[in-house]
């Protein structure tokens, strides 16, 4: 168990967003445009999952939420605390777990754990963060230097510092980029414990099946825009739609007469026709194009279903003109 859940003001309606960008634009010297105009709300107690390619601005944005980063123009409002005008209210908010593995390397695990927490004014709490710790199945390790442990202990470290003073909002950027398959598991069970327990948590990964076990929304950027956001409950019936290909005997050039009461698309060579239909119907409408298509003599070869996945989507989304 990791400690007790943040307290949430009782004015705070659960349906206000805990996080909210509007308009929030970096713009680097030189004129890169790393986000342009981001308009975002994030809901309170969700997991969000941030999907974007290399360079996308997945990182940046992260920066300017955390204070890393100073946004070129916009608004951001961390649990009701405005980044800039409130900069360490809305700090105190927020975790982050970076990409990097940087650490204390001299200090003792606890020793860093401790001084995290006091760097947001926190009053000590040994009992709290031994609870993290245990969590994190760190507790053996917490007299070691951190300069001793393994790639996957730093990273627990990371995640124990970021925890360190209850935050409301957790950023874990990549956080299991590289990591074996047991600290990742480990780390789902914690971040499903801490959403239980009131955490908001965005998660930026190149896991696309992470995101889609995970996550409650799902938020594609490329190009420092903002392309998609969605439940993954509706990304996930979106999904549920598959197409049946028929490969034609003999090419055709216009859609044969007599199926257009069937969502059929013909390829531009002619020689195949995919229908689309919803797998979790129970009458997708196979049978009958099948049985209209020997009404019409119409002959095939071969017959395959295909279903596009969330990474299908993504990369469709991300290739697209802009």
């Amino acid at each position: 168990m990791i400690g007790d859940p943040p307290t949430t003001p009782a004015a705070t309606r659960v349906s206000d967003p805990i996080l909210s960008l509007r308009g929030v634009t970096k713009v680097y010297e030189g004129g890169l445009t790393a986000l342009s105009a981001i308009d975002l709300d994030i809901e309170r107690g969700e997991i969000f999952a941030l999907l974007g390619p290399n360079g996308a601005g997945k990182t940046t944005l992260i920066g300017v939420v955390c204070g890393i980063v100073r946004p070129t123009s916009g608004q951001i409002l961390a649990d009701g605390y405005d980044v800039a005008r409130d900069y360490r209210k809305a700090r105190q908010a927020i975790g982050l777990v970076p990409q990097e593995l940087s650490t204390d390397a001299f200090e003792s695990v606890w020793s860093s754990v401790k001084f995290s927490r006091g760097l947001f004014g926190k009053r000590p709490d040994p009992a709290y963060l031994e609870g993290v710790l245990k969590a994190l199945s760190l507790w053996d390790k917490r007299d070691d230097k951190i300069m001793t442990l393994s790639g996957g202990m730093k990273r627990r470290v990371l995640i124990a510092k970021a925890l360190s003073h209850e935050p409301h909002i957790l950023f874990l950027d990549e956080p299991t980029a590289g990591v074996d398959v047991e600290l990742r598991r480990d780390m789902w069970a914690m971040v499903h414990e801490l959403r239980k327990r009131g955490v908001t948590i965005i998660l930026t990964t190149h896991y696309i099946e992470e995101a889609e076990q995970m996550a409650d929304r799902i938020g594609v950027i490329d190009k420092g825009k903002i392309v998609l956001v969605e439940r993954k409950n509706t990304l996930m019936r979106k999904l549920g739609q598959k197409q049946l290909i028929l490969h034609l005997s003999k090419p055709s050039k216009v859609l044969p007469k007599g199926l257009e009461d069937h969502t059929l698309e013909l390829s531009q060579d002619g020689y195949r026709l995919v229908y689309t239909f919803d797998k979790h119907q129970e009458d997708t409408g196979i049978a009958n194009l099948l049985a209209r298509l020997s009404q019409l003599g119409i002959e095939y070869t071969d017959l395959q279903t295909q279903q596009s996945s969330l990474e299908d989507i993504f990369v469709s989304l991300v290739r697209a003109p802009t």
